[in-house]
């Protein structure tokens, strides 16, 4: 299904050209604070001895999903990179701001709702416009790493787009817990790859401002499993088996009905029935006790660890295949 059109012979980033065996840093340089310190965003590229498919991994698209940026990280220090065929493009931290702040948003503006970005634009417009200018226009398709915001965890689960066929195949490739298609977000980097017949996968997994390592196996698992498929890794490579992923067709968010202290009674991953006790919103007095059920059997895809909760908050999300 994928194309033997391969770009990696020269890879250009930045002015810069990386040939077929070569790997390169390359730094872009973004802005600076008003302290006058330059920001830049560090591109790790590894460029294969053979012509292949290239590949951007991706994280921290948000500044506070730290776990994408682990994932990617830790990679890159087990030396998982060792590419023999194609290329792969790396970007660890895309919004160093909002990382600095520890907040999704960079200047009260998000970066995945930025695209296709501009030169002259707000500086979230303008990381938009060099990811897809620098860095983007290289590569065959790409997986881009998020987490849950707000509380929620994220069960390890591939994001993909249901008219993008390859995406759909990739999404199979990287055998997630959860699979399930998603609509695509205007001004977001999914849809205007879609735009340019890029497919995207996107891994969820743990949530904002924290480290799951569950979550960061899984992710890395599955990005070795996509890597070992194109025979871009060693055949050798030993990659944990999952079971088949999971297909999600229906998927809804349980909403609380009163506000109070929340308590869970099931796991996040858990299968569940219809009419399940899910967990309990207690006011601060203990004077009511209130029931989360499930609305019909399937799967706790995601699940809300805050305690306080007001009327209307998410609390599980759950899935049914």
């Amino acid at each position: 299904m994928f194309e033997q059109n391969f770009k990696n012979e020269i890879i250009e980033i930045r002015g810069q050209k990386i040939g077929l065996g070569e790997s390169k840093l390359i730094k872009i340089p973004i802005d600076r604070l008003p302290t006058g310190t330059l920001i830049e965003i560090p591109v790790y590229i590894f460029n294969g001895n053979q012509l292949g498919p290239t590949i951007l991994l991706q994280g921290g698209l948000h500044g506070d999903e730290v776990n994408s940026i682990e994932l990617v990280r830790r990679m890159l220090i087990d030396k998982s990179y060792k590419i023999h065929r194609g290329c792969v493009i790396v970007v660890p931290l895309l919004n160093v701001f909002g990382f600095l702040n520890m907040s999704r948003d960079m200047h009260g503006k998000d970066v995945n709702r930025s695209f296709p970005g501009s030169k002259t634009g707000s500086l979230a417009s303008r990381m938009a416009y060099y990811l897809m200018k620098e860095i983007t226009n290289n590569v065959d398709f790409a997986i881009d790493f998020h987490t849950g915001g707000e509380q929620r965890n994220n069960f390890p689960q591939i994001r993909y787009t249901p008219e993008d066929k390859k995406g759909v195949q990739l999404a199979n490739i990287f055998n997630a817990p959860f699979m399930f298609g998603s609509k695509l977000i205007p001004k977001s980097f999914r849809n205007q790859c879609y735009k340019n017949n890029i497919p995207v996968i996107v891994y969820e997994g743990g949530e904002s401002l924290r480290l799951e390592e569950h979550a960061i196996k899984q992710g890395i698992n599955g990005t070795l499993r996509v890597l070992k498929h194109f025979k871009m890794i060693s055949e050798n490579i030993d990659i944990p088996k999952n079971t088949t992923s999971i297909h999600i067709n229906k998927h809804k968010w349980v909403r609380a009905k009163v506000a109070g202290l929340f308590t869970s009674v099931v796991n996040n991953g858990n299968q569940i029935i219809k009419g399940q006790i899910l967990g309990y919103i207690m006011d601060t007095y203990g004077e009511t006790n209130f029931s989360v059920k499930s609305p019909y059997d399937g799967y706790i895809i995601a699940k809300n660890n805050f305690p306080i909760i007001n009327m209307g908050d998410a609390l599980f999300h759950i899935g049914k295949p």
